[in-house]
């Protein structure tokens, strides 16, 4: 077992403490990993930075291929079938720290904005882990929700599957579809010229999915005539982004909405996991968390304003906000490798869950929010 050689990219949180027992591990930047890495190695531990596919796995010993990540529009899955080697994603790992970012982001956008969120409505695309966490959410704060998943639909019939026309006129609309790049459930460019134009004047436009469901291109040239309030945290051509749209977005941060030490830790354990399944051996390692010992204490009789207020003393959205714009003082050469270091250093949040908050006045539409949202109420 000792033989057995594991390839992973190093920025997989906890990486050398779940898998340096199972084999001999080498981490290298995900990037960067090449074909001649991999050559003489039995796994391949990812992100979705690295493309796995022929072109790098032909000609190996890979396997097994596990991405830390929910999304594996980077992985060949055909090629991996048709060679016999396993593959596993960790779906569902960071699903209630991209749900957290959503709601921080809106709310920081509403407070800008001034808008009153009660009674909106707010259009989610692709209904999966991530998307039905966000529609129970947005109902327990009172929004209308519309909702479009072409595959749920044609499974279900279920009618509260919309086309994506119906969702346009929505206050908010919200991404959280794969990318597929082709066929009849194509995301690719999804939000195109035509379906950006139709957009509400004045909506509210999130999207933490993959960047190319957007085209960032025609996003930049109408997101000013229709006055809309874009907030992107994944980009066409990453890490190469468009400066142009993120100067005139609400907000911007490089790919972490679901960087939560808790979706990272859950994405690392359920690699572990399959592997140790895989390989046939009982799993030891269990990670420790630390323990927030903070409370929130609430007095305001305000629900949006309430709310605002405990997202943002725990996440301070705005920080990664200024510090994204900072791209823009590196020489265009150097973007990518400052977007990859946002990344790659990013200070990991902590989940709500963790946080205690004490309301000082009772208010049972604001308990309900705040349970919706698995926090600890006191």
């Amino acid at each position: 077992m000792s033989m057995l050689k594991i390839i992973a990219d190093e920025n997989i949180e906890f990486v050398r403490e779940a898998f340096s027992d199972i084999g001999r591990l080498k981490t290298l930047p995900g990037r960067k990993i090449s074909k001649n890495d991999v050559l003489d190695a039995d796994v391949l531990l990812t992100r979705s930075v690295t493309q796995i596919d022929e072109k790098l796995l032909a000609g190996t010993k890979i396997k097994f291929v596990g991405t830390a990540t929910i999304g594996s529009d980077h992985i060949d899955k055909n090629y991996l079938e048709d060679n016999n080697v396993f593959f596993t994603s960790a779906a569902g790992c960071n699903s209630d720290a991209v749900v957290e970012y959503v709601f921080t982001a809106l709310f920081h956008v509403a407070s800008q904005t001034e808008i009153e969120l009660k009674d909106k409505t707010i259009g989610i695309v692709g209904v999966g882990n991530i998307g039905r966490r966000v529609a129970k959410v947005a109902s327990t704060l009172g929004l209308k929700v519309l909702k479009n998943d072409p595959p749920l639909k044609r499974k279900s019939n279920s009618p509260e599957y919309l086309d994506l026309d119906e969702l346009l006129q929505a206050d908010i609309i919200t991404l959280h579809t794969p990318l597929i790049k082709e066929g009849i459930d194509k995301t690719f460019h999804l939000f195109d010229r035509k379906i950006l134009n139709k957009l509400k004047n004045g909506s509210i436009l999130i999207n933490t999915s993959r960047g190319s469901v957007i085209d960032n291109s025609a996003l930049n040239e109408i997101i000013t005539t229709k006055n809309l309030n874009v907030v992107l945290d994944v980009w066409e051509n990453e890490p190469s982004i468009n400066i142009d749209l993120m100067e005139k977005a609400k907000i911007v941060t490089p790919h972490i909405a679901g960087y939560s030490l808790e979706g990272k830790v859950n994405g690392t354990l359920i690699l572990y996991n399959a592997l140790c399944n895989f390989l046939s051996i009982f799993p030891t390692w269990r990670p420790q968390l630390p323990v927030v010992n903070e409370e929130i204490i609430i007095s305001d009789s305000d629900i949006q304003q309430s709310l605002q207020k405990i997202f943002s003393k725990i996440y301070k959205i705005e920080k990664d906000d200024l510090n994204m714009r900072k791209i823009k003082k590196h020489d265009p050469k150097d973007r990518g490798s400052y977007f990859d270091t946002l990344r790659k250093n990013y200070l990991l949040r902590i989940e709500f869950p963790n946080y205690r908050v004490k309301l000082n006045y009772e208010n049972a539409g604001l308990k309900s929010i705040l349970n919706a949202f698995r926090f600890n109420i006191e």
